[in-house]
């Protein structure tokens, strides 16, 4: 009998030791994880990093059990990690609101929010409808605060279900609906418009692709699969700007679908019988229904207010950079259209970067890693903490931290100082915009 309770006694301890190891082992590996997670959260606050831009997950600690499904589901690299137990936001700045976390997470601890409680975001008013306080007006994609292209898409069909569902009575002599914009939004909503046997012509002031023409021809569209109505399932994650506007010719082409190019809409003005009359810039006018606003939310390039900034030789963006060759380039701006651009024109030119401040801050990852590759490699000149004073025929004037000027030889001028949103346009509409402060988002 001894014997036996010995062997048992022997047993038990075993498998206490054993199981006590694994915990403390266990322990140990989620301690040195949650110290290496808490170190990137304060590099991410030192380069500006930790604070959110625009869409973002924000994590209620009482709910969260640290399951990490959000860590997992995001396929963006350190945007969220575990500490303590707890998922936290590190490099909220990177965030491009996939939403993947939000759908992963397990007890519904994260909600997806646009500004924070210190820094509010403008945003037109938008229903769950996507309908603005204008009853007929509707908001889908980046001006409503939805920028990546996957929910675009989303939000461009779903703005069109809306429409269908609202059973408005069609006026004589008028489209059911005239799309402002022809970028990922747009095309989707032209599409689910055709499917749902909607008359509609779509309205775009630059060319087709919206925002995506702009991006420099070589830049990696990040996306993922997504549903073009009328089309099917697309996949798409890692693409060149080309091959996603090629996409959405052929949709466009395969449905015949009206879209009219270089025709900025400058004003909407609700009538008395409740449709639309759209005017604009080529002088064409049109009546509908219903409009959709599927533009950015940057409307017009900010100016810097300078002398000699209406010239030829400055651009507000980058459309063609192979074709540019033996100049010398004045790039503006130290966000990630700016570096971008840069760093494709220096292959082929003499490149200087002008930034007002002392250090980049809330870039991609790899841009950061890229332009101080490129600056150490002398192929981009960086000046930082300097100005824009003048834009002349040979060069620029720049005015430095010490109070000096620097006038730097140049032929092109490229700046890249954000955008502004075209709330005057909203106005005239009747749309209004309220300033939201962690705005979270009821719809998905």
């Amino acid at each position: 009998m001894d014997e036996i309770l010995l062997e048992e006694t022997i047993i038990y301890g075993t498998v206490f030791l054993l199981c006590a190891g694994i915990i403390f082992f266990y322990l140990r590996k989620k301690n040195k994880a949650s110290k290496k997670t808490f170190q990137k959260v304060e590099i991410a606050k030192e380069e500006g990093l930790h604070e959110p831009v625009s869409l973002h997950p924000y994590i209620d600690p009482n709910v969260c059990i640290g399951s990490g499904a959000c860590v997992s589901a995001c396929p963006e690299k350190d945007i969220l990690g575990i500490i303590d137990g707890k998922a936290t936001v590190i490099n909220a700045s990177n965030c491009v609101g996939h939403g993947s976390c939000f759908h992963a997470c397990p007890v519904e601890a994260i909600s997806l929010r646009i500004g924070t409680e210190k820094r509010g975001v403008d945003l037109p008013h938008v229903n769950q409808n996507f309908e603005t306080n204008i009853k007929g007006i509707y908001i889908a994609g980046e001006l409503g605060g939805m920028g990546l292209i996957k929910n675009s898409v989303e939000q461009g069909q779903q703005a069109i279900d809306s429409v269908v569902k609202s059973k408005k009575i069609k006026k004589n002599g008028c489209l059911d609906i005239v799309i402002v914009g022809a970028g990922p939004a747009g095309i989707s909503a032209s599409l689910a418009a055709k499917k749902a046997g909607l008359s509609s012509l779509t309205l775009e002031q630059d060319s087709l692709g919206g925002t995506v023409f702009t991006f420099p021809r070589s830049k990696i569209v990040m996306t993922s699969p997504m549903n073009l109505p009328l089309y099917g399932k697309v996949k798409l994650f890692n693409t060149s700007k080309d091959e996603l506007l090629a996409l959405w010719k052929k949709v466009i082409q395969e449905h015949n679908l009206e879209i009219i190019e270089n025709t900025k809409v400058e004003n909407i003005i609700p009538q008395k019988d409740e449709t639309f009359k759209i005017l604009t810039n080529t002088g064409r006018e049109y009546v509908a229904n219903h409009v959709l606003l599927s533009i950015g939310r940057r409307g017009s390039p900010r100016k810097l207010g300078v002398p000699g900034e209406d010239t030829q030789k400055v651009a507000y963006r980058l459309l063609e950079p192979e074709t540019i060759t033996g100049k010398k380039i004045m790039v503006v701006g130290g966000g990630d259209s700016a570096i971008e651009s840069a760093l494709l024109l220096s292959d082929e030119n003499e490149v200087v970067l002008s930034y007002r401040n002392d250090k980049f801050s809330r870039l991609k990852p790899k841009n950061k890693d890229n332009i101080l590759k490129a600056e150490e490699a002398n192929s981009i000149d960086i000046i930082f903490e300097s100005n824009v004073v003048s834009i002349n025929e040979k060069d620029v004037l720049l005015k430095l931290k010490d109070d000096t000027t620097q006038q730097v030889e140049n032929d092109l001028v490229y700046i890249f100082a954000g955008g502004e949103l075209p709330t005057h346009f909203l106005d005239k509409a009747g749309v209004k915009i309220t300033t939201r402060f962690g705005y979270i988002l009821k719809k998905y």
